[in-house]
């Protein structure tokens, strides 16, 4: 059924109705140069996405600007990383958009702390959808970025979604690539059929307890220091998540067992090189324990495409070191192809 204008207008102005961020709920310092605002939108499935929209103060709203909507690491919140991106980007002349994935941080969903490739998918472009009805953007200059999961998941939304024009990954994780063959495809065929038995009886378990099993995740207290028997790669997200540095009471960095069945037949880069001739920037870490992700999907991609390294830098380092985090190369990246 089609909606009367003044029906698209009343839900446009109730889509308009936001409250700034509270400040006190970053794990970053909010700055005095831009505004952030709390907006929600719904996806395709019914489910309200929360996000934080970041505007440089000098914003004339009368015009229209190019925008770029960012997605946040695998387990994290927009009041993290992902909202660090937002906010030096809106400084930089773009309207940014950072937003919690459905069932996770501040999005609706229930039971919480799912995960579905399909799912965080559609979220990317639910916020294209609301970002580009906003008067002050420009609906046909619309960029995405995503950080470490949700990398693989913004290429994802590319491929069926061309209102995305162009899009970088920062620490990408192929989470599909990660759950069904292992680290570095180490799993065997064996290994993935008893993977696969096991969650079937959790979904047995699940469904007579009447709520599905959510590891413990990381500590819900900030840490002072890292557990010594961790393995490295544990350390470090230890590091970002459950201490000072990245520590946020929405980010345990776990989602039920179960969501690991989604994403056993759901390869989510299958088609990364129907992509072009739209451009994909993958931004990785020299050290970074997770670069064979962004050079195997680079090797896939087809043509205009980047791989830029950071110098020293691990995974965690590009989620919010600022002195690392390469913002000139994403704002030439991005002014150049939104142009």
């Amino acid at each position: 059924m089609m909606l009367t204008r003044s029906e698209v207008k009343k839900m446009k102005s109730e889509n308009n109705n936001t409250n700034a961020v509270d400040p006190s709920g970053l794990t970053f310092t909010l700055s005095e140069n831009v505004t952030a605002e709390e907006v929600r939108f719904k996806n395709k499935y019914g489910i309200t996405v929360a996000a934080h929209l970041y505007l440089s103060k000098d914003i004339d709203t009368s015009k229209q600007y190019p925008a770029i909507i960012i997605g946040t690491p695998y387990g994290g919140v927009k009041e993290q990383g992902a909202g660090i991106y937002a906010q030096t980007l809106a400084q930089r002349g773009f309207v940014t958009m950072a937003f919690d994935e459905s069932y996770n941080g501040e999005s609706d969903g229930e039971p919480r702390h799912i995960s579905s490739p399909d799912l965080f998918v559609e979220d990317f472009s639910a916020a294209v959808d609301f970002i580009g009805t906003r008067d002050f953007v420009d609906r046909e200059k619309i960029g995405a970025i995503g950080i470490c999961g949700s990398g693989a998941f913004s290429l994802t939304a590319a491929q069926v979604d061309p209102r995305i024009k162009a899009v970088a990954t920062a620490s990408m994780y192929d989470m599909s690539r990660m759950l069904r063959k292992g680290w570095m495809d180490s799993m065997t065929d064996e290994q993935r059929a008893e993977t696969l038995v096991q969650l079937g009886e959790q979904r047995w378990t699940d469904f007579e307890n009447g709520a599905p099993l959510l590891p413990e995740g990381f500590p819900r207290e900030p840490a002072d220091s890292v557990p010594e028997e961790l393995d490295p790669i544990t350390s470090e997200f230890f590091e970002y998540y459950a201490m000072k540095r990245g520590f946020h009471i929405n980010a345990a960095a776990a989602f039920t067992v179960t969501s690991t069945m989604s994403f056993m037949n759901f390869p989510l880069l299958n088609y990364i090189d129907t992509i072009s001739p739209r451009p994909i920037l993958f931004i990785i870490g020299e050290n970074a324990h997770s670069r064979y992700f962004s050079e195997d999907a680079y090797k896939m991609a087809a043509e205009p495409k980047e791989l830029y390294i950071v110098p020293e830098a691990r995974h965690i380092d590009l989620y919010d070191r600022t002195d690392m985090i390469p913002f000139d190369k994403l704002e030439s990246f991005f002014k150049e192809n939104l142009a």
